[in-house]
């Protein structure tokens, strides 16, 4: 272990690295445009400064998304650039002081410079990441909604899992989270969970996790050892901001109150105060149970429920336009998105882009990105996707 730790790399190493990044930092310049950036941010900011912008609150929302998207782009890109600009300068300089002085002893600036190019190419991932956002919401936060299928203790564990790698992806991204409802299953797991995501593309994110996920597995509940195969679906929208309006009429909704019985530990309110509002049209279900009054959960659920009959309506009309809705499948058995394979082999597979790996731990660990990166670029177009990626 110790040599790994002070392993350092060649002079030709660091050189590969920062054609790698030049390569890349190009390719996005000429993605993004900062020049038509700047434009783009000057002209919706004169926009926004005009008398009655606010009037009409949809296209407020609309303009302001734009601007939040495009002056992030812009500020990202500038740093970034800055940080091209670094490591260049620290290659040279590496370069001088390994000529003058020798390997050996140019090694410690060596790595660092290193270290210094391999951050940098973790922000032209997410830079690049930001080409593949162009929905209202996709810079927004979410909704997350786990369901677990037929099978009972199975799948409510299945569904507890996939909570688990939901949470454990967004801290390891910096996101915050709140777990507004988890229903304890009968022996183990989750009937149901919903949990809100901060931070930054968090929708735009986890659009990619819509769907149904398949666990096979030996399970931990057969004393036979034998094979079973699970379903959970996983729902996914908006967190829209107040000032969205959605029609929501209250003669169409059914209010009930129950005593939580969530698996969430401190996150989970156990009284009588847990509130669950089904919207009778849609058949849309949205509980929360872990504010600490009947008030509080119900002004939760109701945003909860905005959030979902929006990402509806948004879904109607992809469907309109005949492109997303082809590739989010319904809520059913037989669609499933992505197979986590634990036994006989081990294999994680998202069935809509052939992406594949053999790391399933690493995965339920929250190691998702690969996956959702994968799906995310099939989505805004698989040619200027790979180039990106060359």
């Amino acid at each position: 272990m110790a040599d790994k730790e002070t392993r350092t790399h060649s002079i030709d190493e660091l050189g590969e690295l920062l054609s790698r990044i030049r390569e890349k930092f190009q390719w996005l310049g000429d993605y993004f445009d900062p020049a038509a950036l700047e434009e783009q941010v000057a002209g919706i900011e004169k926009q926004m400064q005009q008398p009655g912008f606010w009037d009409d609150k949809h296209v407020a929302a609309k303009v302001s998304s734009d601007y939040r998207r495009a002056r992030r782009r812009l500020d990202r890109f500038g740093r970034t650039r800055a940080e091209v600009e670094d490591g260049e300068a620290m290659v040279e300089m590496a370069r001088e002081e390994s000529a003058a002085s020798g390997p050996e002893a140019a090694a410690s600036f060596i790595e660092e410079t290193w270290q210094s190019l391999s951050e940098t190419l973790s922000h032209l991932a997410r830079l690049e990441e930001e080409r593949l956002f162009s929905g209202e919401y996709d810079d927004g936060d979410a909704m997350l909604t786990i369901h677990p299928g037929a099978g009972g203790t199975e799948s409510q564990d299945w569904a507890e899992m996939l909570l688990r790698m939901y949470l454990r992806w967004a801290d390891n991204r910096g996101f915050k989270t709140e777990i507004n409802e988890a229903t304890a299953g009968d022996d183990a797991g989750l009937k149901s969970a919903t949990v809100t995501i901060h931070g930054e593309n968090a929708y735009g994110l986890l659009s990619a996790e819509r769907g149904v996920h398949r666990l096979v597995r030996i399970s931990p509940f057969d004393a036979a050892n034998r094979r079973h195969t699970s379903f959970t679906a996983v729902e996914v929208s908006p967190l829209v901001e107040e000032d969205v309006e959605v029609e929501i009429d209250e003669k169409d909704l059914r209010v009930e109150t129950y005593r939580a019985s969530g698996a969430g530990g401190q996150h989970v309110n156990k009284t009588d105060s847990a509130v669950r509002i089904t919207h009778i049209p849609t058949g849309t279900v949205v509980q929360c149970q872990n504010e600490r009054s009947q008030i509080s959960n119900r002004a939760t659920a109701m945003k909860l429920l905005k959030a979902r009959l929006l990402e509806l309506e948004e879904r109607k009309r992809a469907e309109e336009m005949e492109k997303e809705r082809g590739e989010v499948m319904e809520i059913a058995w037989g669609s499933q998105i992505r197979s986590y394979v634990l036994a006989p082999y081990q294999m994680v597979k998202d069935h809509r882009t052939g992406y594949e790996t053999g790391n399933t731990q690493a995965v339920l660990d929250g190691g998702i990105d690969g996956l959702i990166h994968e799906y995310l670029v099939l989505k805004a177009g698989t040619a200027s996707g790979q180039q990106g990626r060359e």
